[in-house]
């Protein structure tokens, strides 16, 4: 079979021919795959930089850690991947499979559950959303932070703000249920002062960070109490996409009620897990097919993924590779 195939120190992943994969217990179910996004974490995990890897192995690896696939009687299904699913065929686990409905076509069935599971987590079970709350959505231009910025609308959100530093991508943001966008532009002054007026009207109750690093600096000061009573803040680390580590003063701690917490692999209990295939993901499908959550993709074949891996996807965008 043909799959997409990453050879040690070759960084590219390579169109090839290997040997289809086997069955080894009752647990696992042979697919055909269609469709397969590519995401920063396949990315990450295909290199071995991502925490939830070693090392980068010493062996060839097909990437791709989930995709929409067929079983053998001919359901649309969205997998989760045992072997690597930019492949003809793919083995996923029997018990992480969620069915397809049929207004949702195949590129978006497969680009859609990264993005709810990276804004749903966090906003359902570690923030644990109530209708009625104030949310700040801080990195709210990429497809998991738009998926927030949904989301926190649909989980009865009163208020929304969204950060980002693509202007055209934060307007754009207006159309998905954010109430408030506010520019990253490297002025700091200016992002706190504009934060500070939004919090001191309605104040934030719920921070879903994909950025950490300056930014999440300012926001905890921004969040920072004076010595009075300050409302509840569930502070939630999904992305460090501008830097893994932050200065955090212990007065923020001391001076906030704040629950500081992260949300991905490792971190949800698996309780959480089996309710976003039972419960997230099937909802977020039938929303998606009643045209309810938004996701623009762009797809490419999976002959071409020498060419498309490193692809610049403009913001909000997810590649999707179709086989």
């Amino acid at each position: 079979m043909k799959a997409a195939v990453i050879y040690p120190n070759s960084g590219l992943p390579q169109y090839a021919e290997i040997p289809e994969p086997q069955v080894q217990n009752e647990d696992e179910v042979l697919v055909t795959v269609k469709a397969v996004a590519v995401k920063q974490l396949d990315k990450s995990i295909a290199s071995g930089k991502h925490y939830s890897s070693g090392n980068q192995p010493a062996t060839s690896q097909v990437p791709g850690i989930d995709g929409m696939c067929l079983l053998d009687d001919g359901r649309r299904v969205y997998g989760m991947g045992v072997s690597g699913m930019m492949a003809e065929k793919a083995i996923i686990h029997r018990n992480r499979i969620v069915q397809i409905p049929d207004g949702l076509n195949d590129a978006m069935a497969a680009a859609l559950p990264n993005a709810v599971i990276g804004a749903a987590m966090a906003l359902k079970f570690k923030a644990k959303i109530q209708a009625g709350d104030i949310v700040l959505v801080n990195g709210a231009t990429g497809v998991t932070g738009r998926m927030a910025i949904q989301l926190a609308r649909h989980y009865g959100a009163k208020k929304i703000i969204g950060t980002g530093r693509n202007q055209e991508s934060l307007s754009e943001l207006l159309a998905l249920g954010a109430d408030e966008t506010i520019a990253i532009t490297g002025d700091d002054a200016g992002f706190v002062a504009q934060l500070e007026a939004l919090h001191k009207a309605t104040p934030i109750g719920v921070v879903i960070d994909y950025l950490w690093g300056r930014t999440a600096e300012l926001i905890l000061s921004v969040l920072k109490g004076n010595g009075i009573f300050t409302n509840p803040v569930s502070y939630v680390s999904v992305g460090s996409m501008s830097g893994d580590l932050i200065q955090l003063s212990a007065a923020i701690l001391r001076s906030v009620d704040l629950q500081l917490t992260g949300s991905g692999m490792g971190s949800w209990p698996r309780q959480h897990v089996a309710a976003a295939l039972t419960e997230i993901l099937p909802e977020a499908f039938r929303l998606a097919a009643e045209g309810k959550l938004k996701l623009e993709t762009i797809t490419a074949k999976l002959s071409d993924i020498s060419s498309v891996w490193q692809l610049d996807v403009s913001s909000g965008n997810r590649l999707v590779v179709t086989v």
